[in-house]
């Protein structure tokens, strides 16, 4: 295992944090939609970065102390406040649902989940999760928006060596969801799993995360695009490239508002006077609410240009 989830969130557990200046989810929210009817709906499936709760609530009701610990955590989300489903989903005019994100924190592309070790829990991965929205939506909402975001757990558990398997697993995902009816599905690549605070430091462990996000952002791209064409009109496959936009922030921060791109704010946090919109991650793995803020914004823009629409995303 390259890297452990479960001692990446609980690291921070004593963390000296004052509850009272901790952003609430209300508060790092945008001031209104830009706009409304363009989906009606959003069914979101993936891991820890778009997780609103989930691994929480199960680790809750398990262990009777939920995951990740708030505080430091913020409300069940593996950062400081909403994360990006929840700031699209304002975007689009309409509400994160639990009950529609069945995103949780561990999960793998196939059927495991690596958030605690040996999984006493039996955490579903990205498949439970396909099965789970087949068993409560026989007949999917094809006016609803669906995405699908994994892949960082089976390199950082060192699950996979090789991408070829977690490529296929997004892409019968995909089939899945378009065989029920589904029209518009996202999917979202990986960022460099090599540029993370967790793995920067070791150059050797670093080059192979590097190399392997490479492979698969381009083969998952690749696969995407054939499953486009093989599909026809009647799926609206929307690639998100998040890999190329994280670069561009690692080289010109300041451009986006960041000026710490290499550590965690979790690990300064008892050195500054309160939260700080300047990290661009808030653990070892995780960026904070300012970056899932941006990451919506550009989601929202690719949404729109794909849909052809001309809007502003206003800063």
């Amino acid at each position: 295992m390259i890297i452990n989830l479960f001692d990446v969130v609980n690291r921070y557990r004593d963390v000296n944090l004052d509850v009272a200046t901790a952003p609430s989810i209300k508060e790092r929210s945008f001031e209104s939609s830009l706009i409304s009817g363009l989906f009606n709906e959003i069914y979101v499936f993936g891991d820890s970065l778009s997780d609103i709760g989930n691994a929480f609530d199960a680790t809750r009701k398990g262990f009777k102390e939920g995951l990740p610990p708030a505080p430091p955590y913020i409300q069940g989300r593996f950062s400081n406040g909403a994360i990006w489903v929840e700031y699209l989903a304002q975007l689009l005019g309409l509400t994160s649902k639990r009950k529609t994100n069945y995103a949780i924190g561990g999960a793998n592309t196939g059927n495991t989940n690596t958030f605690i070790p040996n999984n006493p829990l039996n955490l579903p991965g990205l498949q439970q999760q396909f099965t789970s929205f087949k068993t409560q939506y026989p007949q999917a909402d094809r006016e609803a928006l669906y995405i699908i975001w994994a892949g960082a757990n089976d390199y950082l558990s060192g699950s996979l060596q090789d991408s070829t398997q977690a490529i296929a697993n997004l892409s019968n995902g995909v089939k899945l969801l378009a065989t029920l009816g589904a029209k518009n599905i996202m999917v979202v690549n990986l960022p460099d799993l090599g540029k993370l605070p967790a793995t920067r430091q070791d150059p050797q462990v670093s080059k192979f995360l590097s190399d392997i996000t490479q492979k698969h952002n381009s083969g998952l791209a690749e696969s995407l695009k054939a499953l486009s064409q093989s599909l026809g009109n009647c799926v609206n496959i929307i690639q998100f490239d998040v890999y190329s936009l994280f670069n561009q922030v690692f080289a010109s921060p300041q451009k986006f508002g960041f000026t710490v791109v290499t550590n965690s704010e979790l690990e300064q946090l008892s050195q500054l006077q309160g939260y700080t919109e300047e990290f661009f991650f808030w653990d070892d793995i995780h960026p904070t609410t300012a970056v899932h803020k941006l990451l919506a914004k550009y989601a929202f823009e690719v949404l729109s240009a794909k849909n052809k629409l001309y809007l502003l995303v206003e800063n």
